[in-house]
């Protein structure tokens, strides 16, 4: 997760440690990966007793991506995707989604974990008439995620910023606003935003996150669904708006599946 600011409080993940747990390789974990380590898999099993549904949650989330890029690939044309705070490789990355239905789709991934980077280069590959690069930067590094994107994307042409899950790794929430504003307002017209994070349901999975929080090196804060909504101030939100990742446009495979409303996602167009 590309989430290190100085004063935030969020270490630099500038070399391995296998003592720590880390957010993106329980999170890979919980999506049965493996790229991960003992304390990352003990985390992740004490996170998924005190909140057994985590797993349908990382599930959702990344059905979530791929309805999002699918979406953005094939009805509204996009062809660039800046997607920020990548994690580990997984199924249905953002360039394989959307090089599967636009074969020429260009991709930008943004991280500054060493493994995350490590794996993403040999691992995501493009398709031959598209392409996929790599920066290594931090989130709140504006300038230098639009300059090197810059070298692979066409800012003059659409572009979707994908913020799936990396927002809550900043604990001030008026300081994520102004990252995202500041993101939004160097794409063009025609541009989208796609974010996803969790949300504070006062129970068991805020529990969970301070258990997470105590344990893990990217501590992570729970917003509610109206400071979700308040990252797309200004862009005009695609239908249904504001929703439980898997309410947004679900597949036929995804209805009837009971809904976790611990992670909202939504999808906003820049005028």
């Amino acid at each position: 997760m590309s989430v290190t600011e100085d004063g935030s409080g969020l270490g630099q993940a500038s070399v391995i440690d296998t003592d720590v747990a880390h957010s993106p390789r329980i999170w890979n974990y919980w999506l049965g990966g493996k790229d991960n380590y003992e304390v990352d898999r003990r985390v992740g099993d004490q996170f998924r007793e005190l909140f057994p549904p985590i797993v349908d949650i990382a599930r959702s989330s990344r059905h979530f991506l791929a309805r999002a890029v699918r979406h953005l690939a094939g009805d509204a044309g996009v062809r660039q995707f800046l997607d920020i705070g990548t994690g580990l490789p997984t199924v249905d990355n953002t360039h394989e989604v959307a090089q599967r239905v636009a074969p020429e789709s260009r991709i930008v991934y943004v991280d500054n974990d060493p493994i995350v980077l490590a794996h993403a280069r040999a691992l995501l590959l493009s398709s031959p008439e598209g392409s996929t690069t790599y920066i290594d930067a931090d989130l709140f590094d504006t300038p230098r995620i639009l300059e090197v994107a810059a070298q692979s994307l066409d800012f003059t042409q659409p572009i979707a910023l994908m913020l799936m899950n990396i927002l809550g790794h900043v604990p001030d929430f008026e300081r994520a606003r102004e990252v995202v504003a500041g993101l939004v307002a160097a794409l063009p017209p025609g541009s989208y935003l796609v974010v996803a994070d969790g949300t504070t349901d006062g129970g068991p999975f805020d529990a969970a996150i301070d258990m997470w929080n105590k344990a893990g090196s990217l501590p992570y804060t729970l917003r509610t669904p109206e400071q979700i909504a308040q990252y797309f101030d200004g862009l005009e939100l695609l239908e249904p708006g504001v929703v439980a990742c898997p309410l947004w446009r679900p597949d036929a495979v995804d209805l009837g599946v009971p809904v976790a409303v611990d992670e909202f996602g939504a999808v906003g167009r820049k005028g």
